[in-house]
């Protein structure tokens, strides 16, 4: 799900401010949605749910219709990586289910994803869950001002590969501001020092996809709907990140 404009851009202090603004409805509405994910709920109805949840603050579903994706919510559960489509699936105990969200709000955009187990959910998925928020914390906390973007790729791939966990090359971060999908791409995967030099004013929506086997995935009949080629499961996490000169400031965070 990517349409990017044609150069980077450095945003003023005020635009990070907006964006942010979005970011607190993506936050608010991710934090309901993973809070109803229990057994027996279907991934149509925490669709209806954060499209709700969105109007309701007064910010328009990123999503819903872009590129002609039918829903507001990418719902990906178990071995689904990204882009899942709602619909009639029943959310099982022990599923995990990985929640992306974005949201536009008076003409700026911010985006997140959660993975998060429903019910009880099997420790070694847990474990998956876990070392991918990690990662993501890591990769934030290389989003330096002075460095380089493959930094941030390479806090992701030093954390999750020495576990066992691969990390998905088919899908990257990437800017986002006043579009939802803006230069540069942000991979997950790379060497520190290489690639762009970031720049305050950057801001960046970082978004490790890992997995618990092999890197490949494969796209379902929807067109849509990213899979793991081994059937094993995968995790998701992401938030939207201003790069500044006093560090990283994440701006997908509940109530700011």
């Amino acid at each position: 799900m990517e349409a990017v404009s044609k150069s980077v851009q450095a945003k003023t202090a005020d635009e990070i401010a907006r964006i942010g603004e979005a970011g607190r409805v993506v936050a608010d509405v991710l934090a309901e949605v993973s809070a109803a994910a229990r057994p027996g709920v279907t991934t149509r109805e925490l669709d209806r749910l954060a499209d709700a949840g969105a109007r309701g603050r007064g910010a328009h579903p990123a999503f819903k219709g872009y590129l002609g994706y039918p829903a507001s919510l990418c719902i990906s559960v178990n071995e689904e990586v990204v882009h899942g489509i709602p619909g009639d699936r029943i959310l099982r105990d022990g599923d995990i289910v990985s929640l992306d969200f974005g949201a536009e709000l008076r003409g700026f955009f911010a985006d997140a994803a959660v993975s998060v187990p429903v019910g009880r959910a099997s420790a070694p998925a847990v474990r998956l869950v876990r070392a991918t928020q990690e990662a993501l914390s890591r990769a934030v906390a290389a989003a330096l001002a002075g460095g380089h973007l493959g930094d941030i790729g390479a806090a992701v791939q030093g954390h999750v590969e020495p576990l066992g966990f691969s990390v998905v090359r088919d899908f990257v971060g990437h800017g986002i501001g006043r579009r939802l999908h803006e230069p540069p791409q942000v991979p997950n995967f790379g060497r520190r020092g290489s690639g762009a030099r970031l720049q305050a004013g950057l801001v960046l929506a970082i978004e490790p996809m890992v997995n618990e086997g092999e890197a490949g995935v494969r796209i379902l009949d929807d067109g849509w709907t990213a899979v793991t080629a081994d059937g094993r499961l995968s995790a998701h996490f992401e938030h939207t990140v201003a790069v500044t000169e006093d560090g990283p400031v994440l701006l997908t965070l509940p109530g700011g």
